[in-house]
């Protein structure tokens, strides 16, 4: 098996890009948002890689992390998700945006993939909580909202104000986490975006 690739871009397809690696030219299928930050032809690259053995064929699959390429591993295992939605996942968000969409239950952000409706968002979000590689700020959320799955409308609406404010995700996801310990499970979202700023404010 294959679990990391080193060699250069030699073409760019649609879904796919072939690294040539010692004089042999292997096709990787990527998620749309790691093609796009591939390097020009010609550039060395590294991919993590997920290879799959079918009967009649064998098929890898590239990412830009480990950690990308275990999210494609679990979201594989949620029933209605296979290869292709997987890839559409992690080529609409980043392994850290679907980490903060699984910890706060935000099923509408995952439902923005192509091919993900409602159903497999929220079998996604309610399936990868607990098995998630969840860490740092988000794990905090996960954390703060345990139990309350149908609650994080305002605490999404209060990251995405403080992230607008200025502040990276990382922080505004910590800052509402420290809010949620705060204020509870009921707070709204403005409450939320008070105490999110006066906790980035220490």
């Amino acid at each position: 098996m294959i679990g990391k690739l080193t060699g250069t871009v030699d073409e760019i397809g649609d879904d796919w890009v072939v690294i040539d690696a010692g004089g042999v030219g292997y096709e990787v299928h990527c998620p749309a948002r790691i093609l796009a930050g591939l390097p020009a032809r010609g550039s060395m690259v590294t991919l993590f890689i997920e290879t799959h053995v079918r009967e009649d064929q064998i098929r890898l699959f590239g990412f830009a992390s480990a950690t990308e390429r275990h999210w494609f591993r679990l979201l594989q295992g949620v029933q209605g998700v296979g290869a292709k939605v997987a890839l559409a996942v992690l080529g609409t968000l980043s392994a850290g945006e679907l980490g903060d969409a699984v910890a706060l239950g935000d099923t509408a952000l995952i439902a923005r993939a192509p091919g993900v409706g409602p159903k497999v968002a929220q079998r996604i979000a309610g399936e990868l909580r607990d098995r998630a590689p969840i860490a740092g700020a988000a794990l905090s959320v996960a954390a703060a909202i345990a139990g309350a799955p149908g609650e994080a409308g305002a605490r999404g609406d209060a990251i995405s104000a403080l992230v607008n404010l200025g502040y990276g995700r990382s922080e505004a996801v910590a800052a509402v986490a420290g809010a949620v310990k705060l204020a509870g499970q009921s707070a709204d979202a403005g409450q939320l975006i008070r105490l999110g700023l006066r906790e980035l404010a220490r």
